[in-house]
């Protein structure tokens, strides 16, 4: 896996010479043409890879869970009409995603295909910062989600007992990524988990609520909360935390060595992703605040967890809000092991081409576990330091998803701009490719990540706090 050079740089290391191609399968054989051994076990299937895709995206998770800004900067006409604004967003940045993950399938994702379309004088550093820049932004939903999670089971009663129920959900998503053979199966349940979760709150909240409002409400109710004299920064800034829900599109990506035929369950995985994310986010959303009545309440409440005072109103006893408020937890937790199995293939993989100081430590595979426990562990000791962010102000959470967010459009959009510079036509296309469709979509992406990385960096709220 290396050849002792710890020197930090993109420098794929060379496939073992002893090794006869001829005599692998046909994914360990395209592996080797790369320059690359086949170190983890393809345990995967295309179901558990989008399993954990899914998870990772949770949309309807991630509308619960953000649902504090977005109804402060836009209300239910922000999340509705931004639901559907984001998810055609997400389906170019999927199809970019997709047609590159297809034609170059391995675990590196964008800094490896920065490297091989970008020109070769220029590679290494493409790489390079792709690669810091995407595990940066996975490190980032990492700490965003056990924030979201953490959140939600004790609320703002105190800001350090946030920081310890962030801290227990790090620590409990750690351990379940620590052994590989167990992952698909957890990503599985996890996937199964949100699904009834969603169905159930999606079915009870609506059915117990006393009241409902009309579709004026719904559709057309536009909150303005922010500070912001002009509604279109509102609704602009309350984005963040819409586009959150469909944020984390490559995670599959990362698993294509772990996957059979992965150049075509992968872009399976990743539009999976957007179109099931796309239907409950959805369809939750309308559900929620058909069944509200009273959004000011949600404004104010004591816990600073709107999703919980819903409940609360729609089922009429704590006891009930509590218990839909354990399952969007339990969706949240399996969100949150779907974040670490992401993170710790993106860390391993860019140490594996030495992108890391002391890369030959982090880039080993524990052949007991068949989990890259090294990178695994650092990556969610950083994620474990981040939290003490929150103890020092309330805005972290929205930083973190920004952060977040224009990280990772960054990272995807470095190997589109070097796809359009080598010319669409002049790589060798994989069984998914959308034509002049995919080239639309990489345009999209461009423009979308320019608009992120201006428009994101506004705060949320004005006047701005220092704490």
């Amino acid at each position: 896996m290396s050849d002792g050079n710890d020197t930090p740089g993109l420098q794929p290391v060379a496939a073992d010479d002893s090794v006869d191609i001829k005599s692998l399968d046909s994914d360990a054989q395209r592996l080797a043409e790369m320059g690359y051994t086949q170190d983890m076990r393809r345990n995967f299937s295309v179901w558990s890879v989008l399993a954990v895709g899914f998870s990772l995206t949770n949309s309807w998770f991630g509308i619960s869970a953000a649902l504090v800004t977005g109804i402060n900067s836009g209300g239910p006409v922000l999340i509705v009409y931004g639901i559907i604004l984001i998810a055609l967003i997400s389906t170019c940045v999927g199809v970019s995603l997709s047609e590159l993950s297809s034609a170059f399938p391995n675990s590196g994702g964008q800094y490896f295909w920065a490297n091989e379309l970008a020109p070769k004088k220029y590679a290494n550093f493409a790489s390079y910062l792709t690669g810091g820049i995407s595990w940066a932004g996975s490190v980032f939903t990492s700490a965003s989600v056990a924030l979201a999670v953490g959140s939600a089971g004790v609320g703002v009663i105190q800001p350090w007992m946030v920081f310890v129920g962030y801290q227990v959900v790090n620590i409990v998503a750690y351990f379940f990524n620590c052994y590989g053979k167990i992952l698909p199966r957890i990503a599985t349940v996890s996937i199964y988990t949100s699904l009834v979760s969603f169905f159930i709150i999606l079915i009870v909240v609506p059915a117990k609520a006393p009241t409902h409002q009309n579709a004026k409400f719904v559709f057309a109710n536009f909150v303005n909360n922010t500070g912001w004299a002009q509604n279109g920064i509102a609704f602009i800034v309350g984005l963040i935390n819409t586009n959150w829900a469909f944020a984390c599109l490559d995670c599959a990506t990362h698993l294509a060595e772990e996957v059979a035929k992965p150049e075509r369950m992968v872009p399976i995985a990743i539009m999976g992703t957007v179109c099931i994310g796309f239907v409950t986010a959805f369809c939750y959303s309308i559900a929620m605040f058909f069944s509200m009545n009273n959004l000011d309440a949600l404004f104010h409440t004591s816990t600073g967890v709107p999703i919980l005072e819903l409940f609360h109103q729609a089922v009429g006893s704590k006891g009930g809000a509590i218990a839909l408020e354990v399952l969007i937890m339990a969706t949240g937790l399996g969100c949150q092991i779907a974040c670490h199995t992401w993170q710790a293939r993106l860390c391993w993989s860019f140490a594996r081409d030495r992108g890391l100081p002391g890369s030959r430590y982090w880039a080993r595979v524990d052949e007991r576990l068949e989990v890259p426990l090294h990178a695994h562990t650092m990556s969610c000791i950083l994620v474990s330091i981040l939290g003490a962010l929150y103890l020092g102000s309330y805005t972290a959470f929205n930083s973190m998803v920004a952060a977040c967010i224009v990280l990772l459009y960054i990272s995807y959009s470095i190997p589109v701009v070097c796809l359009l510079i080598k010319g669409r036509e002049n790589i060798t296309h994989g069984p998914f490719w959308m034509g002049p469709f995919g080239h639309f979509a990489n345009w999209v992406l461009l423009l979308w990540t320019a608009f992120t990385i201006v428009m994101y960096s506004f705060p949320t709220v004005r006047p701005v706090k220092s704490g």
